[in-house]
């Protein structure tokens, strides 16, 4: 026998001593690929589910440690429990609280610009000078919240601010800050029971089908809002700016201030408004 027949047989021998190794090796790897190719679609998951990037001990155990100003923006904290929490002066921006419960919290002069706050529990939460800009606050809980001087320029649609505190709340359109349109306060359909409103600016803001019955609105102004459909029955308008508002089939049935009431005769589709 050659040498290099020897040669080939020990690399043979050697070859098939290794042969039941790399069945066991590319299994390995086949289910390592599989892992790897899965973590995308599990983070995608994690996602639609709403987890959070911290639990509520977390964010607390943050909040204590940073004392003043924390940072816990772009945070996702949807779902969690927050009552109660110290946030005044954070910053908050783009934070995603979407049904977190935030009820008692302290957020004044808080920035959520841009945050997600849909569905979010602020049952007496205190919101004194926030900014809420571009901020979504739809089909969330606001009952009896303080947002007296608060920032405004979000979607508030569905949502409920029974007994809330907006008196001089700036909810106007921002007219200096246009670059995707007029940005407004949205309070389609909301509900503000008895909510305290006097002084506050809803220029240009889209109140339709909203539900002001019993709420004060002193001095509040109005202007070119579009409150089509909007029940203003028991509120007090004294004083308030109605000049070109659309309240075509709103309801003013047993007003206070009427009579004082700016730019009525101004507004647009009065005639078809709902008066005692």
């Amino acid at each position: 026998m050659h040498d290099s027949d020897v040669d080939l047989a020990s690399r043979h021998r050697a070859g098939r001593s290794r042969e039941p190794a790399i069945p066991a090796l590319a299994n390995a790897w086949q289910r390592l690929r599989h892992a790897l190719l899965a973590l995308p679609f599990l983070a995608t998951l994690a996602v639609a589910a709403g987890a959070a990037e911290l639990d509520s001990s977390q964010v607390r155990a943050m909040v204590a440690a940073g004392g003043a100003k924390v940072d816990l923006s772009g945070k996702d904290l949807s779902g969690l429990d927050l009552s109660g929490l110290d946030l005044r002066g954070a910053n908050l921006q783009g934070t995603n609280f979407k049904n977190a419960d935030l009820s008692g919290a302290d957020l004044s002069n808080s920035n959520l610009d841009v945050a997600i706050m849909r569905g979010a529990k602020l049952r007496r939460a205190k919101l004194l000078d926030a900014s809420l800009h571009s901020t979504v606050l739809a089909e969330a809980d606001l009952s009896q919240a303080d947002l007296r001087g608060a920032q405004l320029i979000c979607n508030l649609e569905y949502a409920v601010l029974d007994g809330a505190d907006l008196r001089g709340a700036r909810m106007g359109a921002d007219m200096t800050n246009q670059p995707m349109g007029l940005m407004r306060v949205s309070l389609r359909k909301a509900s503000l029971k008895g909510a305290r409103l006097d002084g506050a600016d809803l220029s240009r803001g889209m109140l339709e089908f909203a539900d002001f019955t019993g709420a004060s609105l002193r001095g509040a102004n109005l202007m070119r809002s579009e409150a089509a459909g909007a029940d203003f029955s028991g509120a007090d308008l004294s004083g308030a700016d109605l000049t070109k508002a659309d309240i075509q089939s709103a309801r003013f049935s047993g007003i206070e201030g009427r009579t004082s009431i700016i730019g009525l005769d101004a507004a647009v589709n009065a005639g078809a408004a709902i008066f005692d």
